[in-house]
């Protein structure tokens, strides 16, 4: 080495890349519903691209993984196709970087965090603000049931908060039977177009109508939303 040259630095490891076992591990706290073949499916929607070893197996990096984090928080919080989860992508991407801001930030509602699989009772009643006597009475009238005997879903927690919120303006869980009929109406409309994709046995079958599902519940919550806000724009005069 000459005088006054700099010393050549050492080169910096890479990043160790994770398999997908292992990123399915990272991911299903947060997204509790996530399998292997919803990761697989996401990969032939063009959503993610892992590298392959020279056997096949897929190798993920830190940058792929948090494209999935945000593909499903994108889903969860918003309903989003994966269309436009692909064009959001691509929009970041080609945004030049700001600086001290994540590679890639989940762009999901505010709403709420995420919730665990299983909430127990008390859980349930403390995290969405129900009183034991109108939960009783949610779930008499079928709007909230548990998943297994005592444990409660993230779904539950929503409509638990959502009927706490209405009870604050003065409606009552007998107020809300419609909502439950309306569901139940929507459910089996939409299951008639799912039926032939859940007749298939592959799993990418199953994988493409979990998400036809997700953004049929979108598009009918964006409907709902939409003729609400209509309807009482009539009523202010607007």
């Amino acid at each position: 080495m000459s005088l006054g040259s700099a010393p050549s630095s050492p080169p910096q490891p890479s990043a160790p890349l994770m398999s997908i076992g292992e990123v399915l591990a990272q991911l299903r706290p947060e997204f509790p519903d996530t399998t292997i073949s919803k990761l697989r499916f996401l990969e032939a929607e063009g959503l993610v691209e892992p590298q392959r070893t020279p056997a096949g197996y897929r190798k993920y990096s830190r940058n792929d993984v948090a494209r999935l984090r945000f593909v499903l928080t994108a889903q969860r919080d918003q309903y989003l196709p994966l269309r436009v989860i692909r064009d959001q992508l691509a929009e970041r991407e080609a945004a030049p970087p700001a600086p001290s801001r994540p590679t890639l930030v989940a762009v999901g509602s505010q709403t709420a965090p995420p919730v665990e699989s299983r909430l127990t009772r008390a859980e349930l009643l403390e995290r969405s603000g129900l009183d034991e006597a109108t939960l009783l009475e949610v779930e008499r009238l079928g709007l909230v049931g548990p998943v297994a005997p005592g444990r409660y879903d993230g779904e539950a927690l929503a409509v638990a908060q959502a009927v706490a919120g209405l009870a604050r303006y003065g409606l009552e869980p007998r107020h809300l039977r419609a909502y439950r009929a309306s569901a139940d109406r929507e459910v089996g409309l939409f299951a008639q177009l799912l039926a032939p994709m859940m007749r298939q046995s592959d799993p990418a079958g199953r994988a493409r109508a979990a998400e036809t599902a997700r953004e049929l519940a979108g598009l009918s919550q964006q409907l709902h939303a939409a003729l609400v806000r209509a309807g009482l724009r009539e009523t202010l005069g607007r």
